[in-house]
């Protein structure tokens, strides 16, 4: 059964599952860089388990390789934060105000090429989780597997800042970051 994804409580289903719909709802990316198409579980600050279904549509294929499409490991370790990311974003309530950030990957290994068909299933589990005001800090470990193989791993870590964060108001003469003039 899909549930709605507005902020867990603490009576919440411990495990869900989310279908696109409520994923474009959790997290700001979009086509082509949207990663992830489906969550299979979500258990609150524990882990999460994705799929992303890889197509021969990807636009990275055309340049990775041309005859020989493999998808890119910075994108498969990328899947794995957008999953880690679904799960850290259900426990903020003002989500549409805040942006993910990477602030580390460790331990990534690649150990088999995944291609058009193939279908990934993304495990991420929380290592460490923090809040502090205005931030919360995650360390989540994640593996991506294809019909049951391990194909990569990595750790990474992330923050949840508010999006104005860095930016330009406008009230200092600076254009909110447009770049270019």
């Amino acid at each position: 059964m899909i549930q709605s994804t507005p902020p867990l409580t603490e009576a919440a289903t411990p495990k869900m599952a989310l279908d696109i719909h409520d994923i474009l709802k959790i997290l700001p990316q979009r086509y082509p860089f949207l990663l992830i198409d489906r969550v299979l579980e979500l258990q609150r600050k524990e882990r999460i388990v994705a799929i992303k279904n890889v197509t021969i549509n990807e636009p990275f294929f055309n340049g990775h390789f041309p005859g020989l499409p493999i998808m890119p490991g910075v994108l498969i370790v990328e899947a794995i934060a957008q999953a880690g990311g679904a799960l850290l974003l259900t426990e903020v309530e003002d989500r549409d105000n805040k942006v993910m950030v990477f602030t580390g990957i460790d331990r990534a290994k690649f150990r088999r090429p995944v291609s058009p068909g193939d279908q990934l299933r993304i495990e991420v589990e929380v290592k460490g989780w923090r809040v502090i005001p205005r931030m919360i800090a995650a360390k989540m470990h994640g593996v991506a597997y294809v019909a049951g193989k391990r194909v990569a791993e990595a750790t990474v870590s992330c923050q949840l800042i508010d999006s104005s964060r860095g930016r330009g108001d406008g009230s200092d003469g600076t254009d909110n970051g447009a770049a270019g003039e």
